[in-house]
């Protein structure tokens, strides 16, 4: 059976679809639910083997960009999504989910990973506004630590040509302190940057996104969900038929999501038989 991966959607959310599409594509079956009736039964939560935080500009970025979608989701939803990464649940939330992950409390997420914390953590990373000022729409091209503990990019087979994702935000420049960098590199937590030349929006160490200590939660500024077909980059009609053997980048971010799904599902099973 293909594993069910929840995306969340709400007012302002923009990119659902795509998100859903990126699941199935990677051989998930995606439902959409909207985040009041999630809250008002948090324990859906627990039917899912995928969680998905969409992009977009959720109740339309007032205050700051995801800050409302956060705190309902911090209030009513983070002891459901404690719960789904005990039973090892991969999420991903790209763009303003990215934003909305680190208020919400899961990204970095707990420093103590063999505990479940009784609240929500304190934010210690943030997401603000580009270092231009202005909001940015464009490819970027980024990298993949090798040692990442990242589940959603261990492994990613790319060429300079293709390792590109496309971007699309206002407040997307990462903010930590030195010594929380430090940590997320030492961890390895770092999950994608941008490449040294083309880091668009000022973001410390190149961030472009990061995972909390399980390795499941993927939080990232660009949107892979939208480089799931060849015919999605910029320049593909001039990439070398070579270079197309592999799914692009993006798509491979969800197989590997979903592929940890089944294995875990099959170590359990296995478990369970002896």
């Amino acid at each position: 059976m293909k594993p069910r991966a929840l995306i969340i959607t709400t007012a302002g959310i923009n990119c659902d679809r795509e998100l859903a599409e990126a699941f199935e594509l990677a051989g998930a079956e995606p439902v959409s639910i909207h985040l009041n009736r999630l809250t008002a039964d948090p324990t859906i939560v627990d039917d899912f083997a995928l969680v998905g935080l969409p992009g977009g500009f959720s109740y339309g970025d007032a205050v700051a960009a995801g800050r409302i979608a956060a705190q309902v989701m911090r209030t009513g939803l983070y002891d459901a999504f404690r719960r789904a990464l005990d039973r090892g649940v991969p999420m991903i939330a790209p763009c303003n989910g990215f934003q909305i992950a680190v208020q919400v409390g899961l990204l970095p997420g707990p420093r103590d990973e063999e505990s479940v914390a009784d609240r929500p953590p304190v934010p210690s990373v943030a997401l603000a506004d580009n270092e231009s000022a202005r909001f940015i729409d464009r490819w970027v091209g980024i990298e993949v630590p090798a040692d990442t503990r990242c589940v959603w990019t261990r492994g990613l087979d790319m060429s300079p040509e293709t390792a590109v994702l496309p971007i699309a935000h206002g407040e997307g420049r990462f903010v930590a302190s030195a010594e929380q960098l430090e940590e997320l590199e030492r961890m390895q937590c770092v999950a994608v940057r941008y490449a040294p030349e083309d880091n668009p929006n000022g973001s410390m160490g190149h961030v472009a996104g990061i995972c909390d200590r399980s390795g499941l939660v993927f939080g990232l500024m660009p949107h892979p969900e939208r480089y799931t077909r060849w015919t999605s980059h910029p320049i593909w009609t001039r990439l070398d038929e070579s270079l197309m053997r592999v799914d692009p980048p993006g798509l491979q971010m969800f197989r590997n999501a979903v592929n940890h799904v089944r294995e875990h599902a099959s170590a359990a099973a296995a478990c369970d038989a002896g």
